[in-house]
């Protein structure tokens, strides 16, 4: 669950991306956002995007407004766990500051259920294991 700030402004835009040991980007799990030409407005991941050319319809859905909250379900592979593997929340707002990281969890069994705190426009991310 991805809970947002009372912030001012329109929807965000949020890309959740896995991120190797070596601070890579490996893969796009999910884009809150379907406006595909907002897309270069998250500048590390569109520069990674535009290189790789991931299909992104399958993993797209609705920007988030402030003080919203978005519910999303996405896979990670149990090999990346507690290898030094991080998901990073990037965000994005027209007119308004890009955050490369508003909330990073390293992949640990720990991390992952813990509520994390963002540092823009998300106020917290908490995931939850389904078996």
């Amino acid at each position: 669950m991805l809970q947002m700030t009372n912030y001012k402004g329109l929807e965000a835009y949020v890309v959740v991306s896995l991120i190797d040991a070596k601070g890579k980007y490996e893969k796009t799990l999910y884009v809150m956002g379907t406006d595909k030409q907002w897309y270069n407005g998250f500048k590390d991941w569109y520069k990674n995007q535009s290189k790789k050319n991931e299909k992104l319809s399958a993993v797209t859905g609705a920007s988030v407004a402030a003080g919203d909250r978005s519910i999303t379900t996405f896979t990670i592979d149990e090999s990346k766990m507690s290898k030094g593997y991080k998901l990073r929340f990037e965000t994005a707002v027209e007119d308004q500051k890009y955050f490369a990281a508003d909330v990073e969890i390293p992949l640990t069994t720990e991390a992952i259920t813990q509520k994390t705190d963002g540092k823009g426009y998300i106020r917290y991310v908490k995931l939850n294991k389904v078996q």
